[in-house]
């Protein structure tokens, strides 16, 4: 009989990331971004049954991928070792090397809208408006520009272009909650597509049906997004589809079929739906993933998703003749599904008797070793989902349970729920994060000396936070791009995000005293337990300084403390190699904190 060795932590680390994808017109041709290689690259597959192979070596993220019509050429945006300043490129119909669309400065930032029969591409930009964004087109063939607008009041982003392009529909920026919408004409008027705009309220996307008629998603007057029809000639508007506690994230018209294809997101789930407005018929598509980042449809009715679920990393999914058929294979090798660790949704009641759902991950019984690991997501106006991470399952595969709850600010639970963490980041959030630790505790699920505490981003700050206010309950704690005071975090932001910071989070002079006391490091004398603190260099969202000035302090306070800092890395880990490095890192440094007794 022959016999193999048990799962082994490093076959979870060679899973890979894909971003996003594109489908040739002919549906000949599958291009997605990938880091297949290790690095962020763009890759290939000759449908419907070809091999994937290195289409163009980019070396970075990039934010989108489409293929001229025509195959001439492939339009992108790239960024600069996790910087986020995504900029235009073009590729070779064939692949290869990327190279500018236009010239640009260092900071400029792009952010891609649509890529026009005609080579024409409709884009915002930091350029000349770094906080609030300007609309442009570009012409591919011609090399004309013409700005289409100016934001003022938010950081501005088209959603929509009409199909005789005079007309964009964009979405401003006031807050993550705060999104009013807008049609704009070739002449630059702005028609409100809100009842009224300065009520707190989001447009999402949008789809044209004609020049004039348009299928909106909207949350205006409601807890949860549904799809509006709005007719821009009369100015009438009117709900036509809406789902129970569901929330319409994007939708898509083929004017072909005469369908509108819809995603959807309910609690730690996503959906998708394909809707026949005539009929009125609704289906559900059954996607085969938990979470998409990204669908596509053909004009023969083809369905494309991007997709995970938290058994099974991204991969890209075709739904045809009523089939899905999976186009990549990305998954945990020598690991059968069967055998990856999939979470229980579970509720708890929190300190004002709101209910908060949670992902409770159980390692096999044969493994573990007693410990949980406590996840406060990033975000914060974000959720933890049904989503595949090679690091909770390299937690489980070394016996470690996972604790993820989403406390007040998460997303998928109602608009009203998601504005509770609004100018309220360290109180709230905080004491639901506490009593999901006292349900941990009470319910047996883990020995009060047996918990570590672990968070990312939004979740490193919780991560701080609790260290210094509660750290008595924590063995050892990772914070992963943490946010370590608030004052500094303000200045230190992106410039489109600025507009947003006082709803968001509030105003360093009329909110001090609040801001001091939200702020981890107001807390630092009481950060005794060991802490593993892990930044990206680049970082533009919460900057190496957040994580350096924490280290220093902690530091000459005497604290164990260790620093990893990935200089070629931004909010996240795009090359194999750093991922693998944060992972090591990480479970060597849990392991080393285990309760001995």
């Amino acid at each position: 009989m022959i016999s193999f060795p048990e799962t082994k932590v490093e076959q979870f680390f060679q899973t890979y990331t894909i971003q996003h994808f594109t489908v040739s017109e002919d549906e000949s041709r599958l291009l997605f971004s990938t880091n297949l290689n290790g690095r962020m690259n763009i890759w290939a597959r000759d449908l419907p049954d070809g091999f994937p192979y290195l289409f163009a070596e980019t070396n970075n993220s990039s934010q989108f991928i489409k293929e001229d019509k025509n195959q001439k050429y492939i339009l992108t945006a790239l960024d600069k070792d996790g910087n986020e300043n995504y900029q235009m490129q073009v590729l070779p119909p064939e692949g290869g090397l990327p190279s500018a669309l236009f010239q640009a400065g260092a900071k400029e930032k792009h952010i891609f809208q649509e890529l026009r029969d005609d080579g024409t591409v409709y884009f915002a930009t930091s350029r000349g408006n770094s906080s609030f964004l300007n609309g442009f087109q570009f012409n591919i063939h011609t090399g004309e520009s013409k700005k289409l607008y100016e934001g003022s009041r938010g950081a501005t982003f088209m959603t929509a272009v009409s199909p005789d392009g005079r007309k964009v529909i964009v979405s401003e920026l006031r807050a993550n909650t705060h999104m009013p919408g807008y049609c704009i004409d070739e002449e630059g008027k702005w028609q409100s597509l809100s009842s009224d705009p300065d009520t707190p309220h989001t447009i999402g996307e949008a789809a044209f049906k004609s020049d004039s008629e348009l299928y909106l998603v909207s949350n205006e007057g409601a807890e949860y997004s549904y799809i509006a029809e709005v007719n821009l000639e009369s100015g009438k508007k009117r709900k036509v589809l809406n789902f129970e506690a569901e929330n319409v994230e994007s939708i898509k018209w083929v004017k072909e079929k005469g369908f509108l294809y819809i995603l959807t997101s309910r609690g730690v789930e996503d959906h998708m739906y394909s809707w026949d407005p005539v009929t009125g018929s609704l289906q559900n598509l059954e996607a085969p993933a938990s979470e998409i980042s990204q669908f596509s449809v053909s004009k023969s009715g083809n369905v494309y998703i991007l997709g995970m679920g938290a058994d099974e990393p991204f991969n890209i999914y075709r739904l045809i003749n009523g089939d899905w058929k999976r186009l990549t294979e990305n998954r945990v090798p020598g690991v059968p599904k069967k055998e990856m660790i999939c979470p229980e949704v579970i509720s708890y009641e929190t300190f004002d008797g709101k209910m908060i759902e949670s992902l409770w991950f159980q390692p096999d019984p044969n493994k573990k070793n007693d410990h949980v690991i406590f996840w406060p997501h990033g975000g914060p106006q974000a959720a933890e989902r049904k989503q595949f991470r090679a690091m909770f399952q390299s937690f489980l595969n070394e016996g470690y349970a996972v604790f993820a709850p989403n406390f007040r600010g998460s997303t998928g639970y109602g608009a009203t729920f998601t504005k509770l963490v609004e100018q309220d980041w360290g109180e709230g959030p905080r004491l639901d994060c506490l009593a999901g630790i006292d349900w941990l505790f009470e319910t047996g699920r883990c020995a009060p000396e047996k918990l570590f505490l672990v968070g990312g981003s939004y979740g490193g700050y919780m991560a701080l936070l609790l260290a210094g206010r509660h750290g008595e309950r924590f063995r050892a704690v990772v914070d992963i791009f943490g946010v370590s005071n608030l004052f500094t975090f303000i200045k230190s932001v992106p410039d489109h995000w600025r507009p947003i910071m006082e709803r968001w989070l509030g105003d360093p002079e009329k909110d001090r005293e609040r801001l001091k006391k939200d702020s981890p490091i107001t807390y630092l004398s009481s950060m005794r337990k060991p802490m593993l603190v892990i930044q990206g260099a680049n970082d533009p969202r919460v900057v190496k300084k957040e994580s350096d000035q924490i280290v220093e302090a902690l530091q000459k306070q005497g604290t164990e403390v260790e620093y990893l800092v990935l200089e070629d890395e931004g909010h996240g880990f795009s090359k194999k190699e750093n991922e693998v490095n944060v992972y090591k890192t990480m479970l060597r440094f849990l392991e080393s904190h285990q309760f001995k007794g």
